[in-house]
């Protein structure tokens, strides 16, 4: 039976020296949050955002957005918080509506105060292996897959979704620590050949949003599963991978919910501390 590998415990030793530099730093940092429009799951984000900033002494500042604002409006918006020097983060919450191009709006964020790690100057870094700031996501599953002590060196990755968010920066962030790194997608999926590659994961990472997508008796005896996804049915929060019959094979295993959602937002938190110590 595996191990739960539970998000809270790692996310609080991580806010205790978050913390710390947050003392030590001569003024408080600031976030500053955008919210275009009143997106349920992105209201939930910003909560557990403000909640988290009081608790680590992070000065949280929202700016609520009309859902009809127009991109031209909402670039100027940003541009006035890359030139403020009180604002050490921005943070865009997404989803954006149909009108606004989102990658646009990475681009726009300065890449110092690119706390999500989605400007490409820091994903580039990222590909250098000079990591500034790296997604908050694909830092949580790193932080998790630290915490079980397993050393990924020659390790068999598979990491299941390619989004910008999770899958490819995972992927960079796994082959830093000298994992042999497989990212399936759906052409993978279409081909036939999803199962096969899972079955060969010592490492199993599944980002796709996809209730079950990956089948319990697909899962290599004594690996490690990571599952970031989030799926309501039925009234249930599932992840993508069917837990009950995973759990029986793996060593480790995240819980949905429970898992990588406690982390996202302390990874994000760490990002600030980050960008307010590079700005200074």
């Amino acid at each position: 039976m595996a191990k739960l590998l539970e998000g809270r415990p790692v996310a609080e030793k991580i806010k205790q020296e978050i913390k710390i530099q947050v003392r030590n730093l001569k003024q408080a940092p600031v976030l500053a949050s955008i919210m275009v429009g009143d997106n349920p799951c992105a209201a939930s984000y910003v909560k557990s955002q403000e909640k988290t900033a009081l608790e680590l002494g992070i000065v949280y500042k929202l700016f609520q957005l009309d859902k009809n604002i127009t991109e031209r409006c909402l670039i100027d918006s940003i541009l006035e918080l890359n030139a403020d020097k009180a604002v050490n983060g921005i943070i865009v919450q997404m989803p954006l509506p149909q009108h606004i191009d989102s990658k646009k709006i990475d681009e726009i964020i300065q890449p110092l105060k690119d706390v999500e790690g989605l400007h490409p100057e820091n994903t580039g870094k990222l590909f250098l292996s000079r990591t500034r700031f790296a997604s908050c996501t694909a830092s949580a599953v790193m932080e998790l897959l630290n915490s079980t002590g397993v050393d990924l060196y020659g390790k068999e990755a598979v990491v299941v979704g390619h989004s910008q968010i999770v899958g490819k920066p995972l992927a960079l962030l796994l082959l830093d620590k000298f994992a042999t790194v497989t990212v399936c997608h759906i052409g993978t999926s279409k081909a036939g050949k999803l199962e096969e590659h899972v079955k060969k994961a010592e490492v199993l990472i599944v980002a796709v949003g996809k209730a079950g997508l990956i089948k319990g008796g697909w899962i290599k005896e004594g690996s490690i599963v990571i599952d970031v996804g989030i799926n309501k049915v039925g009234g249930k929060i599932l992840g993508d991978v069917e837990f009950e019959s995973a759990q029986k094979r793996a060593a480790y295993i995240t819980p949905v919910p429970g898992g990588v959602g406690p982390l996202t937002v302390t990874m994000l938190m760490r990002n600030l501390v980050e960008a307010a110590k590079l700005q200074r």
